[in-house]
This record gives structure tokens, C-alpha cells and sequence, in this order.
């Protein structure tokens, strides 16, 4: 069978499922696969942590939380976003592989995982493809996808829009060990902080960082600005800007995919840009890809 035959009869299995599973999206009416459970269990362990952490409150463990947001945060924009799922810059790989490592601190999954699903968003946004489409709700779209791996199966197939990652005895091995790297790092921030740090680094900086990205996810879909013409229904969110490091500008995103700034005017802020930018000034990041005039004046809403 062609592989347009194939795709075609994937796209026709999906569409006629689609309906029957959106009626069964409620989690108590499927069977749960064990990357579900686990998964599931992750996400409650660290929000439990979120209602112990005031009970263990100290100065240092504020500060772990924020260090814990901040690197988390900008090993996912940076490197499991920009670099790797859209290839918007080129480091030397030990940075590159050190970035990503600071990615998988965010408890967001590994690299391969995280940028498979990431492309296919790209690929079939808003449609019944999509990994996480608004169209099945706010909090499946913000969180519930997560933990329906059988689903994202049925949609988009396997992960196999990402050999260039698979290639690449790094990223298989922070796949097949993900799980001892994360038990790895409570461990360490109990060993140096107890119980304050736990649930402060685990907890909070975990928890919090989980939820912005998840909200580009979700709200940059359903609330905001739209100044490009892009044939879906991502918005711009300005107020969010600081706290995702430049990734709610997500309409400039969708209309720009490769391109390393996603806040595109000089009022935008996007922290994930500026360190792109150093990186270039000082010789590390090359090849950073940015919109031409051409590209911006075609997709324009107003011209």
C-alpha cells in the first residue's frame, strides 16, 4: 500500500472515530494505559506537593522554586521548542543537549515525546488531528490530553516525525531514562532543602511552569489578539508574555514557525528571544531564522 493510500485510510479510521471518542472523553469511561497512570500520578504528586509547600515556606525555598520555574521554563521554550521541534537556531550540541536537560526538569516529558507531539499540533492545529485541539474543550486542550496516550495514537499515529531526534544517542537516552532523572532531582532537592525544598522546587516551580505552558496550549486558542492570517485560532497573549518568556505571542508563532522571535515588535517581550540574541551576538547560536518583510506583509491581517 502507498503511503498516500496509508495516510489516507489513517485520516478516514480517525474521523470516524472521532465523534465516538469525543462522546467518551470523560476519564472514567476509557481504559487507562499505563503511561496514562503514571503520567496521572506525576501531575497529582506535584500538585500535592503545591498544598504542602505553605505549610514549609522559607526564603531559600522561594528561591528554589523560582530557579526551578526559570530554568525549567526556558529549557522548554528554548531548546524542546525553538531549537528542536522547529530547528529556529543552531548551538554546539553540548549546549544544545544541556539546554534540553534543562527541559526535562520541567517534568514535561522527554525531548522526543514533548517535540513529536509539538510538530503534530503544527501539522493538524484545530482540526481532529490535533493533539490538544480546543475544539474538545478548554481542559482537554489544557490538560486531560495528557493523560490519553491511546487517543494521541489514534489521531497522529506513532512518533515518526521525529527521526532527526531519534537519530541521536542523547535524546534515546533521556527517553528510555527519563524517570530516574526526575526521581534523580527530588531527591537532590530533598537531600540539600528537605521538605521546604521539595515542595517548593517540585511543588510550585513545577506546578507553575506546567500550567503556562499548558495555557498556550488552551487559552492562546480561545482569548486574544490576532494580527497575522493564520488558518487557525491562535491568539496573542500579552499578558501572559512575561510568564511563558515570549511564548504567548502564540499567533505570531503559527504564522511564523521557524522563526527564533516570536515577539515580533519591539514592545513584545520575549525573554526566550533575547537569550537567542546573545547567543548569536557572542558567536554560539547560527542560522537563526526570523520572518522577512515579504513573509510579513503577505501574512498581514491589515496592510
Amino acid at each position: 500500500m502507498s503511503t498516500s493510500s496509508s495516510e489516507e485510510n489513517h485520516r478516514k479510521t480517525v474521523e470516524d472515530k472521532a465523534e465516538m471518542r469525543r462522546r467518551k472523553r470523560a476519564i472514567w469511561e476509557r481504559k487507562w494505559k499505563r503511561l496514562d497512570i503514571v503520567k496521572a500520578f506525576a501531575s497529582l504528586f506535584v500538585h500535592f506537593l503545591c498544598l504542602l509547600a505553605p505549610f514549609h515556606f522559607t526564603w531559600p525555598a522561594l528561591r528554589v522554586a523560582l530557579v526551578v520555574y526559570t530554568v525549567g521554563g526556558l529549557g522548554i521554550t528554548v531548546s524542546y521548542h525553538r531549537n528542536l521541534a522547529h530547528r529556529s537556531f543552531k548551538v554546539p550540541k553540548w549546549l544544545e543537549y544541556l539546554f534540553a536537560y534543562c527541559g526535562l526538569l520541567a517534568i514535561q516529558g522527554d525531548p522526543i515525546d514533548w517535540v513529536s507531539t509539538h510538530r503534530y499540533h503544527h501539522q493538524f492545529t484545530d482540526s481532529d488531528r490535533d493533539p490538544h485541539s480546543p475544539n474538545e474543550g478548554f481542559w482537554f486542550s489544557h490538560l486531560l490530553w495528557l493523560f490519553d496516550t491511546g487517543y494521541l495514537v489514534e489521531k497522529c499515529g506513532r512518533k515518526t516525525n521525529v527521526e532527526d531526534l531519534k537519530r541521536q544517542w542523547f535524546y534515546k537516552f533521556l527517553q528510555r531514562t527519563v524517570l530516574y532523572h526526575i526521581l534523580a532531582f527530588g531527591f537532590l532537592l530533598y537531600y540539600f532543602g528537605g521538605v521546604s525544598f521539595l515542595t517548593w522546587g517540585m511543588g510550585i516551580g513545577v506546578a507553575m511552569e506546567h500550567h503556562v505552558t499548558c495555557l498556550i496550549n488552551s487559552l492562546c486558542h480561545i482569548w486574544g489578539s490576532r494580527t497575522w492570517k493564520t488558518n487557525d485560532t491562535s491568539r496573542n497573549v500579552w499578558w501572559l508574555s512575561v510568564f511563558s518568556f515570549g511564548e504567548s505571542w502564540h499567533n505570531n508563532h503559527h504564522a511564523f514557525e521557524s522563526s527564533a522571535r516570536q515577539g515580533l515588535e519591539w514592545w513584545q517581550i520575549d525573554i526566550s528571544w533575547y537569550i537567542v540574541r546573545f547567543l548569536e551576538i557572542i558567536g554560539l547560536a547560527t542560522d537563526v531564522k526570523l520572518p522577512s518583510e515579504s513573509q510579513r506583509r503577505r501574512m498581514a491581517l491589515v496592510r
